[in-house]
């Protein structure tokens, strides 16, 4: 059979969903597309197991339906290399061979039965919501970075979707730092929650970040799919209960700080620079009207001081921080000053966007380090 399509909008859409793809896996199936010919539509799918995401793609013309697995490494490759122009497809039905015709020649590569593929989960007694895309991708973006990689505690290493009828609040946690997204504008019918792994939701990240569109989500018990456009994305959930992430949130925080963001930002970066590079520790000191950021590295005799001004209200207090943890959830705040709220030198932190918003509440928790003397 004969298809003809885009170079450039094939390759595309292809980009698009290769990052799905294990080409580490002792599986080789894993290190193909499957092209789904049907009706002048060519719908391509990549799949790791766990994940499978599928585009769709309108062809210029097309003789018959079918199957066939694509070699991804060899078609990307190959396709990287053309200026756009139409290429014609001819698929052997029985030997699976694949010939592609250019401007410039043809190619051959080796395919395989399309039947071979995994089978993509049916969502049995699953359940539906819409959520805007805009709102989807601040919720990955805002807690994905926080996720454990910890393979003895699996339930860490994916975001928590804890659906109400009165809001969505997304979670992440590696047990060091935790963050939690709440909004009030997209609800459920019905109250459920699941556990998404966190490569599905980074593949799914980079293909929001310039759509504005609907996502449909279906869930059941097991899988997840998200579909919006031209994609769907497939993906198992981890199976576990997620920790009680309310009871590590301290209530009782008298002492409370605002400091213009990206001056605490920047201070944090220079100073981390003359820290242990295995605790990466930063000490803080506030005290009136002024907070202290120190850090320093005894084996190198290495170490950095700067002065900044805030607003403090609480008593005097000196706590110590992992840096790098400090500069990532400082990245992920949008607001141009952070509240910093502390309760005791051994008690986690709690940063939030100085300015309250409607829709979106957003809480990040950084447990401290030990302080060296």
């Amino acid at each position: 059979m004969k298809f003809i399509v885009s170079s450039s909008s094939l390759l595309k859409q292809l980009t698009s969903i290769s990052g799905v793809l294990n080409t580490s896996s002792n599986l080789p199936i894993l290190s193909y597309f499957l092209f789904d010919i049907n009706d002048k539509k060519l719908t391509v799918s990549g799949s790791d197991l766990e994940s499978t995401m599928i585009t769709q793609i309108d062809l210029d013309k097309a003789d018959d339906d079918m199957k066939v697995c694509v070699p991804a490494k060899l078609l990307l490759d190959m396709l990287k290399t053309f200026a756009d122009q139409p290429l014609t497809f001819t698929i052997d039905a029985k030997a699976f061979g694949i010939e592609i015709g250019s401007d410039n020649g043809k190619y051959k590569l080796a395919g395989i039965n399309g039947d071979e593929f995994p089978r993509l989960p049916e969502l049995e007694s699953s359940s539906k919501l819409k959520i805007d895309s805009g709102t989807l991708f601040n919720a990955i973006n805002k807690t994905v970075f926080a996720t454990g990689n910890d393979e003895l505690r699996p339930v860490m290493s994916g975001v928590y979707f804890g659906l109400e009828k009165d809001g969505i609040t997304f979670v992440a946690t590696d047990a060091h730092k935790l963050v939690k997204y709440h909004r009030s504008d997209c609800k459920s019918s019905k109250s459920a929650n699941f556990i998404m792994p966190k490569k599905p939701l980074n593949l799914l990240k980079s293909l929001l970040v310039s759509l504005n569109t609907t996502v449909d989500v279906e869930y059941n018990e097991t899988n997840a799919s998200f579909i919006f456009e031209q994609f769907t994305l497939v993906s198992r959930l981890i199976d576990g209960k997620y920790p009680n992430y309310e009871a590590v949130i301290p209530k009782e925080n008298p002492n409370e700080m605002m400091i213009a963001r990206d001056q605490f930002l920047n201070s944090v970066r220079r100073v981390s620079i003359f820290s242990n590079k295995t605790t990466h520790q930063v000490r803080l000191s506030i005290k009136g009207s002024e907070i202290q950021v120190s850090a320093e590295d005894l084996d190198f005799s290495n170490e950095a001081t700067e002065r900044l001004g805030c607003q403090y209200k609480g008593e005097d207090i000196t706590i110590g921080f992992n840096s790098r943890f400090l500069v990532e959830m400082l990245n992920n705040i949008e607001s141009d000053e952070v509240r910093l709220e502390l309760s005791a030198p051994n008690r986690a932190g709690i940063l939030s966007p100085s300015e309250k918003e409607d829709i979106e509440k957003i809480t990040m928790l950084v447990m401290p380090v030990m302080l060296s003397q």
